[in-house]
């Protein structure tokens, strides 16, 4: 009994010292692990996937629009945080966006910037606009920092409660391990845990404002999401909504969300 009072205990604290805010909503989010580590982990994890991927040539059309879409949002984002001080909270970042040519429905930034869009979800975003629904909510997720958040909490799960120092030295391969289970590498990588709906939420609402930043209609987040919808009423369901649930309360939400933020931070 005493064994699991102290583990408690040292839980409690590490959840203490770690609290970050997460930008816009305030929520105070476990942070355990160093930026630093989990980018690096992130960035060898996207060379392995992009080397071994066929991507589109940079002169296909598909691929600048998506290059095009990812450097807009950057520099929202980056003018977001300036305004808010926060532009320390990016200043690793290593931005960079790659079309993969596999016919999957799915998109997503690691932390740090590093972002990929398959050729598959293009037809059902349809236009630029909603790809930028789709390319803001991703990167949402890496500014917000929900991926070391998740890691966070599977370390504290999977390494019994080990104060970190511990477990960053004495537990790496488990560690990496850990980061492994999130970002599943190979052509069809994708998150495997999934996004809490807390998560999801804000990057929801991030997502919008970085769009609109950008200079997109965040109105078109309904239809893009009612797309979406129609696509999971068939026989499979597709990868980008087996982590990111559309249903009715989500576009409900983003219906109540976008007239203020539209009216906030669009401008044509």
């Amino acid at each position: 009994m005493k064994n699991v009072f102290y583990i408690m205990v040292i839980v409690m604290l590490c959840m203490l010292c770690a609290c970050k805010t997460v930008p816009v909503t305030g929520r105070k989010q476990l942070n355990l692990v160093p930026n630093s580590m989990i980018q690096a982990l992130a960035f060898s994890q996207y060379d392995s996937v992009v080397k071994v991927s066929a991507t589109l040539s940079q002169n296909d059309e598909r691929a600048q629009m998506v290059t095009r879409t990812g450097t807009k949002i950057q520099q929202a984002v980056e003018m977001y945080m300036q305004q808010n001080n926060m532009s320390k909270e990016i200043k690793n970042f290593k931005w960079e966006y790659n079309t993969i040519n596999e016919n999957i429905i799915n998109a997503w930034c690691m932390p740090g910037g590093k972002v990929v869009v398959y050729a598959g979800l293009l037809p059902v975003t349809q236009n630029e606009t909603a790809l930028a629904v789709v390319m803001g909510h991703e990167i949402a997720h890496a500014i917000a920092r929900h991926g070391n958040e998740r890691m966070s909490t599977g370390l504290l799960m999977s390494l019994g409660g080990l104060v970190l120092e511990e477990a960053l030295k004495e537990k790496k391969q488990e560690t990496q391990l850990l980061f492994l289970g999130l970002y599943m590498v190979g052509s069809k990588l994708a998150i495997e845990l999934p996004n809490s709906r807390m998560q999801e939420s804000e990057a929801d609402k991030l997502g919008l404002i970085f769009m609109s930043m950008a200079g997109y209609n965040p109105d078109e987040a309904v239809p893009f999401w009612q797309r979406m919808a129609a696509e999971n009423k068939g026989n499979k369901l597709p990868q980008f909504l087996s982590t990111h649930p559309s249903d009715e309360t989500r576009i409900k939400k983003l219906t109540e969300l976008i007239p203020g933020i539209k009216a906030q931070y669009y401008k044509q």
